[in-house]
């Protein structure tokens, strides 16, 4: 049994803080569960002579990375610090030193998570990143040990707090998207500059990660399809609450026939799905396994603490294996090959709002155009405008291939009767329908 166990942190901001104060004051719970003291020993900080509020003495703060790296007395490495490609190569470095690695860096995970992995494998070390995805709910280790014996056939998830706080206040209050986002930023819930939120990035990376586990096949952020919410407008909002929807930023993932396909995309929720009741800046993630059937995950998904505990949940399980001596043997390769679904392969309902010239016949050549492509309506509006000679028309069809879907927005452009095209989304019904 060991004395202790000696930690290295490399970033001590808002989560690195939080990281400290949990080692620091649930000390006998830890003692408890791993069955010797935890202690943070070396920290990788921008400033040793700022003043701070958990306690450390100055001879573990460090400005140089290798520091805590390269420390002999150091069995993990948790990473908070941020950045990627020389991020990677401190992690790849510590591995090489036989250290274990815990991180948050969704970022990191979602571009090089495998190579980190299987530098992980060939050292005999664990690398874990629960709190990379949706802050303090456990995700990552419910799909990778709870849900290890089901096949997962469906994700569909809140990744994004950012976002979802936007669209709920858009929903709920009436807000327009600019002041929705002002007061997101004011609150803290959204960067200065927030395109990695509002443009689908930062969920796109959660979702990669999450498909390349639950799929176990190596998806890249590169096989993503993303698109984000700056684009979403009060009409688009009204419309679908009159048809019974609620609009949420969702991340999608589906397998079937052995070939996947993983999304990022404004979309319409039926208001009976348990996710559109997700609301402010919480996150949820949807699991769809073939023998458990559905099954949500809820919680905060940002936060110093939240995803401080998930981190330190990280650190508990590298301790036991370390006292069973079986670290590194969780870790293993994908298990099937990456397969795409072609776009005659994914299967969606569609949202799609109109501007069309109000005249006979007009309804008739849209009809024509929509039956050609083999897309059915299963709801229609139709709204007058302000506008003299011009109405609006909601559409929802019926599911269709995507294929048929792009052949139609293309085609629809040029009719005559179309006056604009408003907004198109996906539409997603009640439950796992």
């Amino acid at each position: 049994m060991r004395d202790n166990v000696k930690v290295g942190l490399l970033g001590l901001g808002t989560v690195g803080t939080g990281v400290v104060k949990m080692i620091q004051n649930h000390q006998e719970q830890l003692v408890h569960r791993v069955g010797c003291p935890v202690e943070v020993t070396k920290v990788l900080v921008k400033d040793v002579e700022k003043k701070r509020d958990v306690e450390l003495s100055q001879d573990s703060l460090t400005l140089d990375p290798y520091d805590v790296i390269n420390d002999p007395n150091v069995d993990v490495i948790v990473e908070v610090m941020g950045g990627i490609d020389q991020t990677k190569q401190y992690l790849l470095d510590a591995l090489n030193q036989k250290k274990h690695v815990v991180t948050a860096n969704k970022d990191l995970v979602a571009l090089y998570g495998s190579e980190l992995s299987k530098a992980a494998a060939e050292n005999g070390c664990d690398f874990y990143y629960e709190a990379s995805v949706a802050g303090g709910i456990p995700i990552i280790r419910g799909l990778a040990d709870g849900l290890a014996s089901d096949k997962i056939q469906k994700l569909m998830g809140i990744v994004n707090g950012t976002t979802n706080f936007i669209l709920t206040k858009m929903n709920k209050e009436g807000m327009s998207y600019d002041v929705a986002l002002k007061e997101a930023q004011d609150l803290g819930f959204a960067e200065a500059d927030p395109t990695s939120d509002v443009e689908g990035l930062d969920a796109a990376r959660k979702m990669a990660i999450l498909a390349r586990l639950a799929f176990s096949m190596n998806i890249e952020l590169d096989d993503v399809d993303v698109s984000g919410i700056s684009a979403v407008s009060d009409s688009d909002l009204k419309h679908g609450q009159t048809l019974g929807y609620t609009m949420k930023l969702i991340g999608y993932a589906d397998q079937s026939d052995a070939r996947a396909e993983v999304s990022v995309q404004p979309t319409f929720l039926s208001n009976d799905h348990p996710l559109a009741a997700v609301n402010d800046e919480f996150n949820a993630v949807y699991v769809y396994g073939e023998a458990v059937g559905e099954t949500m995950f809820y919680g905060p998904g940002a936060g110093s603490l939240p995803t401080a505990t998930s981190i330190v949940s990280d650190l508990v399980a590298v301790i036991t294996n370390m006292r069973l001596g079986v670290n590194g043997q969780s870790i293993s390769a994908p298990q099937f090959e990456k397969q795409l679904k072609t776009a005659e392969e994914k299967y969606a309902k569609y949202f799609i709002r109109l501007h069309v010239r109000d005249e006979v016949g007009a309804f008739s050549e849209l009809t024509k155009l929509f039956s050609s492509n083999s897309i059915s309506f299963e709801k229609i509006l139709q709204l007058p405008l302000d506008e003299e000679g011009v109405a609006e028309i909601v559409i929802v069809t019926h599911k269709a291939s995507l294929e048929n879907y792009q052949k139609m927005q293309e085609q629809i452009k040029d009719l005559a009767v179309v006056h604009s095209i408003e907004s198109f989304y996906r539409v997603e019904g009640e439950g796992a329908k």
